[in-house]
């Protein structure tokens, strides 16, 4: 592109008025079931401990200089919002990640993130399924599929008893050549490569992940135990991921620590424990079920642009 056209929006104005459309009707469906609109900061002390989130890091001058984080998801301080009372919330925040460019990815993106006391996992898809038949009209097929019921399905293994190395060589008969770090990373390479293409058009909820993929999730237990948490494919493409949150502070700070020594052992930058949150847990956080949306990907699909830089005004190559 050449400098003098690098000043115009990447999308068109028709696609900006339609993703404002969007951005109403999504704010008119909370309303009318009573979810508050809060707004969080985008700068913070802490941040992700998962190891597959590459946070940006920025240095501000209080008393000295301070390091802190441009917020890859908004739900620390949205569950922080949970335990002082708030009630059911919805937020649609900037993020930022770094190391993801491509045509799914800018390291800024919009997320639609909400949070509802009293809800379960069953709950929570159905109110995820009702905000894109509103959003994405006219009415889109909806499926629910174990994470399980997928991988036999569409991978031919069942991904609870699989072997580390049963699973290594499907990553490579389905091209993948790169290190495989572990059995997770590769259930992973395997959703993308194996199971994510042969999904159903329409909305398809995978749930009950392995609990090892728990992340910030509630874990159910059994054998094997499984994490209370569910991800949203839409025609093929990956949309929102849902958790009944975990609540226990103690839970919470083992996963963190362990988040922290992975990172430790993979040279990655070790990030501040997120301790405002640990309290606010320890404080009392409602049972609840949350679910973060990424809302420029869903703007792409309803508009039909497969990048979806092109539905942003000024993607991080116009920034």
């Amino acid at each position: 592109m050449s400098s003098e056209a690098s000043w115009r929006p990447a999308a068109t104005c028709e696609v900006l008025r339609l993703r404002a459309a969007m951005l109403a009707a999504a704010r008119r469906f909370f309303l009318k079931r009573g979810v508050m609109e809060v707004d969080t900061p985008v700068l913070s002390a802490a941040t992700a401990s998962d190891v597959h989130i590459a946070s940006l890091q920025t240095n501000i001058s209080l008393d000295g200089p301070k390091p802190v984080y441009l917020q890859p998801s908004p739900e620390s301080a949205m569950k922080r919002l949970l335990a002082a009372g708030s009630g059911p919330i919805f937020q649609f925040a900037r993020a930022f990640r770094d190391a993801e460019a491509g045509p799914m990815h800018n390291p800024e993106f919009l997320l639609l993130e909400w949070y509802r006391p009293g809800f379960d996992l069953g709950a929570l898809i159905n109110e995820v399924a009702a905000l894109v038949a509103v959003l994405m009209k006219p009415k889109i097929p909806v499926e629910q599929l174990s994470y399980r019921e997928a991988f036999i399905s569409y991978a031919g293994i069942d991904p609870y008893t699989a072997s580390i190395e049963a699973i290594a060589e499907l990553c490579r008969r389905s091209g993948f050549r790169g290190a495989l770090d572990d059995r997770s990373a590769g259930l992973d390479i395997l959703l993308t490569r194996l199971v994510q293409p042969a999904l159903s058009p329409g909305c398809v909820f995978l749930y009950h992940f392995p609990a090892d993929q728990a992340a910030l999730a509630k874990v159910r237990p059994g054998n094997p135990p499984l994490a209370e948490r569910f991800e949203l494919f839409l025609d093929g493409i990956e949309i929102a991921n849902g958790y009944q949150e975990l609540i226990d502070a103690r839970e919470q700070r083992i996963r963190i620590e362990a988040d922290l020594a992975r990172r430790r052992e993979r040279g990655l930058p070790v990030v501040p424990a997120d301790i405002r949150l640990l309290q606010a847990l320890e404080h009392g956080l409602p049972e609840c079920a949350g679910v973060a949306l990424g809302f420029d990907r869903l703007v792409g699909l309803k508009a039909g642009v497969e990048d979806i830089r092109r539905v942003m005004a000024f993607p991080v190559d116009r920034a």
